[in-house]
């Protein structure tokens, strides 16, 4: 049966345009996630694993950059301080469960954006599909580059200092691994979707309940908030703060550059039908 109209749909069947393509996005999550979980070790071991070494890309870079300037970092340590264990029957399991579940969203990513641009590119004007077409490849660099840095960047900042934080010597950081796997995965997923801001800031611009001069006025504001956010998702240490406030800083630039864009775009358009 031919797809209805966008005009001739109702709610209902707006419902139920959106549940098929929420039905495709689970379907690829989960397709994704098998494959994922069959390579389990592999992720494990290389990837989730791989910041408790002190080999790893950001640590090597830090010492060097310590020894440079000469200043006594735990970046140049041998070894994170941290003993991994499993204190459940399940707990192992639930991690490989997990795991592989984070890893079929996040390969999946480019995949559900496209299914959420088909489900609203119909209520969109022709000439506005035909500026948006970038906005699945657009959408997908942005929240790779933000999970990178996660990864790359808090995630590694967050363990150094929270293994070599101590209040005692009698005490050992012996960490259960799901708390572990939940720090990489909280620091993952949140600067994926935080860099997402250029494209919802485009969104709220179309729609009307964001403009330049709104953004620029409540810049101050939004720089204490960037601290904020940067102190919730990063050990609270001000090297690692500034580390993680100034890419936060620059995609709030960008995006008022990308609002300014829209309401110059939309300005046009109107006096073309004046």
């Amino acid at each position: 049966m031919a797809k209805k109209n966008i005009n001739e749909m109702s709610f209902l069947d707006h419902l139920e345009d959106l549940r098929w393509h929420l039905i495709r996005i689970c379907l690829a999550i989960v397709i994704v996630a098998t494959l994922a979980f069959i390579f389990s070790r592999f992720i494990f071991e290389a990837i989730i694993f791989a910041p408790l070494e002190m080999g790893f890309p950001t640590y090597d870079f830090l010492c060097k950059t310590a020894t440079f300037i000469n200043l006594d970092t735990t970046f140049c340590n041998d070894e994170v301080p941290i003993i991994l264990q499993n204190r459940t029957m399940a707990g192992q399991f639930s991690a490989d469960i997990w795991t592989a579940i984070l890893a079929g969203f996040i390969i999946s990513f480019p995949y559900i954006i496209y299914q959420l641009w088909k489900f609203i590119s119909p209520g969109l004007h022709d000439n506005e599909r035909k500026h948006s077409r970038g906005f699945i490849i657009i959408s997908s660099l942005l929240f790779f580059t933000g999970a990178l840095f996660g990864y790359y960047i808090v995630t590694p900042l967050s363990i150094n200092f929270l293994a070599n934080y101590s209040i005692s010597t009698k005490v050992d950081n012996q960490i259960d691994i799901g708390n572990f796997i939940a720090l990489v995965r909280s620091s993952v997923l949140a600067s994926g979707l935080i860099f997402e801001l250029p494209i919802i800031i485009y969104f709220l611009t179309k729609i009307g309940l964001v403009t330049p001069e709104f953004l620029k006025k409540y810049r101050k504001y939004a720089l204490v908030l960037v601290l904020i956010l940067s102190a919730i998702i990063t050990p609270p240490d001000i090297v690692s703060q500034i580390i993680v406030a100034i890419p936060l800083l620059i995609l709030y630039q960008a995006s008022i550059y990308i609002s300014k864009i829209v309401i110059r775009n939309q300005k046009r358009k109107e006096k073309k039908h004046a």
